[in-house]
């Protein structure tokens, strides 16, 4: 009986401990509110500069100084300067770039694909001093090779003038040498991740390489596909300092060489046209990875290999 009062001092202690710790219902719900806060203020962080520069473009004013979230006198002046301005020909400007940016893509997703297939797929001597050195030269800044790829291509207009300076050609074969260093290592660890199970059952059953790679595994493989096509598409459209080095003539320029323009002879005034040229370029992009969605987020991979 001497030992009652210390067992109900325990078991109050207990309950009182209990008491203090919260439900794990009142922890999850705690947790879920910090998440979402968490969520919002990345969202919020996300988003503000696109709608800042949407506002920018409907401001007429052109200035950062008189910029507010909701601007005064809010019109399409600044978009009826961009499109109808005969020395800034926009538009001009947007099919120099889907014209350089889609050839880069199409050239380098098939240079890309083969390379990588062929790294994944062969063994043959000298394998692997290629690789590193693909990812050597990755190393080096681009910048490092400005002044050699001018002289190159100024030199090289002297006997072929579509491959000289101011000409979108050098342009695209500058974009390929930059893209697929890091482009190949990436599609070579996807095709590393394809079963060789696939390629082996086809040659046992008479196909060739070229039959396994466009049959097999080239509808397997083409969620990432699209995703390098994607990559060195946005990395060629989004270029601007080696644009600006090789093209001189404004009916030449991509687009982000032209819209520099806008601020560089008139810094204050015409950040307004600048913002609605931004907003503009950026629609290519937008509607691709809306388009190809579906293939960006498909793995194709899953399943591919039964029993």
């Amino acid at each position: 009986m001497s030992n009652l009062p210390d067992v109900l001092t325990k078991e109050a202690a207990q309950q009182k401990t209990k008491a203090a710790k919260p439900s794990p219902r009142r922890r999850n719900r705690w947790g879920l509110v910090l998440r979402l806060l968490v969520a919002v203020l990345a969202v919020a962080f996300a988003l503000f500069p696109i709608i800042w520069i949407i506002s920018a473009s409907f401001n007429p004013a052109g200035s950062l100084a008189s910029q507010k979230l909701i601007p005064d006198n809010a019109s399409l002046e600044n978009y009826q300067t961009l499109l109808n301005d005969p020395i800034h020909p926009f538009l001009r400007w947007v099919v120099n770039s889907l014209k350089v940016s889609s050839i880069t893509a199409i050239l380098g997703v098939i240079s890309i694909m083969l390379s990588a297939y062929s790294f994944s797929r062969f063994r043959f001597k000298g394998r692997r001093q290629l690789m590193l050195a693909l990812l050597l030269i990755q190393v080096f800044p681009t910048l490092l090779m400005f002044v050699a790829i001018f002289y190159l291509f100024q030199q090289l207009g002297q006997y072929i003038p579509a491959m000289g300076l101011n000409q979108h050609a050098p342009l695209v074969l500058t974009y390929l040498g930059t893209q697929m260093g890091i482009q190949i290592w990436l599609m070579k660890g996807f095709f590393d991740s394809i079963p060789r199970d696939i390629d082996e059952s086809a040659l046992v059953d008479g196909a060739s390489h070229w039959q396994i790679f466009w049959r097999l595994i080239f509808p397997l493989a083409r969620p990432m596909i699209v995703i390098v096509a994607l990559l060195v598409f946005i990395a060629s459209y989004q270029e601007f300092v080696l644009a600006s080095v090789l093209l001189k003539d404004k009916t030449q320029y991509t687009l982000m060489v032209g819209l520099y323009l806008f601020v560089s002879e008139n810094f204050s005034n015409n950040w307004g046209v600048f913002a609605a040229g931004g907003l503009l370029g950026a629609l290519p992009i937008v509607v691709l990875y809306q388009t190809l969605q579906d293939q960006i987020i498909g793995g194709l991979t899953a399943g591919a290999v039964k029993g």
